[in-house]
C-alpha cells in the first residue's frame, strides 16, 4: 500500500496527539470488516459528551455496509461524496432532538449534537477507525427512508471505516488526501482576547 503523507496537524501550541493526528480521509477499505468494539466505543463517547441540562439530545443511525440502511443513507448522499463514501464500513446519521415530545424547544441540540459527533470522531481515531464527516447530503431523504420523527433533525453523515489503499484511489483523490492541513490561525479566530 502506497503510503498517505504524515498527516499530523502542525499546531501553534501543544495539544492532545490524539487530536493532532485525526483527520478526515476519503480512501476506504471496501472490503475491511467494521471493528464493532471500537464502533461501540465511540458511541459511547459521543453518549458521554456535554449537554444542556443533560437532555442528551443526539440520536445516531448506524448503517453498516451491505444493509438497505447502508443503502438508504447511501442514496441521500450528495455529489462528490458518492464518489467515495460507499466504501464506509458504516454511514453514521447524526441526529438532533430540536424539540421534546410536549413540544419545548431545546436551542442548544445542535451545538450538544456537535459535540457528541466530535467525541465520537476523536474516540474512533484514538481506536484505529477513520472517519469523515459530510453534510453534503439530504436529509429528508433520510427522514423518508427511516421515518423519521419531525423533532429530530439530520445533520450530518459520519462515514466510518478502515483507511483504504491509496494506490487503488483515483489520482484526483489521492492529490487531495495529500494536500497540507491547514487552519487559520488562532490570532483570526479569537474576536475577543483580553
Amino acid at each position: 500500500m502506497s503510503p498517505i503523507l504524515d498527516r499530523t496537524a502542525v499546531t501553534d501550541a501543544p495539544i492532545l496527539d490524539v487530536l493532532a493526528e485525526r483527520w478526515s480521509t476519503r480512501i476506504l477499505d471496501a472490503e475491511a470488516i467494521l471493528d464493532e468494539a471500537a464502533l461501540a466505543s465511540a458511541l459511547e463517547a459521543a453518549r458521554w459528551a456535554p449537554s444542556a441540562s443533560n437532555t442528551q439530545p443526539t440520536r445516531f443511525i448506524v448503517a453498516r455496509r451491505g444493509t438497505d440502511a447502508h443503502a438508504a443513507v447511501f442514496g441521500a448522499l450528495m455529489g462528490f461524496n458518492q464518489a467515495w463514501a460507499g466504501d464506509a464500513s458504516a454511514l453514521v446519521v447524526v441526529l438532533a432532538e430540536t424539540e421534546t415530545a410536549d413540544g419545548t424547544a431545546q436551542p442548544w441540540a445542535l451545538y450538544d449534537a456537535g459535540q457528541a459527533a466530535a467525541h465520537f470522531t476523536v474516540q474512533a481515531h484514538a481506536d484505529g477507525l477513520f472517519t469523515h464527516q459530510m453534510g453534503g447530503f439530504l436529509p429528508d431523504a433520510v427522514r423518508d427512508a427511516f421515518e423519521i420523527d419531525p423533532r429530530l433533525r439530520p445533520l450530518t453523515v459520519i462515514a466510518v471505516g478502515t483507511l483504504g489503499d491509496p494506490e487503488r484511489a483515483p489520482e484526483a483523490l489521492r492529490e487531495r488526501e495529500n494536500l497540507p492541513r491547514t487552519r487559520r490561525p488562532v490570532a483570526e479566530t479569537v474576536i475577543v482576547d483580553d
